[in-house]
């Protein structure tokens, strides 16, 4: 038992359970426009279970099936496998679990959210096949993690909307955008390898024009989802403070100066994700 527990924190570590605060604001930005209001707990709760399996099988099977990029990269030569902290096996009991807690969330959500729970772990499964055949794996990227507030959506009315798909899309692009940025790192590694990337296409300065030009796309679809949900002041104010922080990101990266790319992808993402949804919960609940 012992062992298992030290199998498990050792995963928890490697998937790097905190990167969650990407992608769960934004199902509860969802839950919260949906629902019009403060969403039902037992629905809020089992949200954010099913997020919690959906994260949790995507990164484990991101780790199996990258286990022999990353043990060529020095940036990722340390991760679990590669370093031989666990074997394949644990991994996949593990994403087994995460794929079958993300099943039984959704169940306990609506038939809907359970029908579409295989194709919401086709998604983000799929995306960790991208880099090798195509440049616009960012993209799929972002596809992958807009199944959370359009998921949330689901929950909450058991439809899919064209707000929903609108929240989606900002998501899109946002994740799109940091993930060049982020990707800029390996544009040598990866064309060494035969992996595909913006960076890797067009080089880094590039890169980042494009990167600018997905978190613009994002800004315009917030302020789209202001106008269609009629939502307030406060929202508006989330999207342009969201707005800032994303110029403030782009300034930190350089073309010949990538060393404050961690500071961009998780300090001032992080931020974004949680300050947006702080103020949409705001203006939903008590503006």
């Amino acid at each position: 038992m012992d062992e298992f527990f030290s199998k498990l924190k050792i995963i928890f570590a490697d998937i790097k359970i905190q990167h969650t605060v990407f992608a769960l604001p934004f199902a509860v930005m969802g839950a919260f426009m949906a629902s019009d209001g403060f969403p039902a707990l037992d629905k809020l709760g089992w949200i954010l279970v099913a997020m919690f399996g959906a994260r949790s099988a995507a990164m484990a099977f991101n780790r199996i099936v990258d286990a022999r990029f990353d043990k060529a990269n020095p940036r990722t030569r340390g991760r679990a496998l590669p370093a031989g902290k666990v074997a394949p096996f644990h991994y996949w009991v593990f994403l087994v679990f995460s794929s079958a807690l993300l099943a039984f969330a959704s169940a306990m959500l609506n038939r809907l959210a359970l029908m579409l729970s295989p194709v919401a772990l086709a998604l983000v499964f799929f995306y960790s096949l991208t880099k090798r055949f195509t440049s616009l794996s960012h993209l799929f990227l972002g596809l992958a993690l807009s199944a959370a507030p359009v998921g949330a959506w689901v929950a909450i009315r058991e439809e899919i909307s064209l707000s929903s798909l609108v929240l989606g899309a900002a998501v899109v692009f946002w994740l799109a955008g940091f993930d060049i940025i982020y990707s800029c790192q390996d544009e040598e590694f990866d064309r060494k390898n035969r992996l595909h990337s913006v960076p890797q296409r067009f080089g880094v300065p590039r890169a980042l024009q494009m990167a600018g030009l997905a978190h613009l796309t994002m800004v315009m679809f917030l302020l789209a989802l202001f106008f269609m949900q009629a939502l307030g002041k406060v929202y508006l104010a989330g999207a342009l403070l969201t707005a800032g922080l994303l110029a403030y990101e782009h300034s930190l990266v350089k073309g010949g100066d990538l060393s404050k790319v961690n500071v961009a992808f998780f300090n001032v993402n992080g931020c974004i994700s949680i300050l947006l949804m702080v103020f949409t919960i705001v203006d939903r609940v008590w503006a």
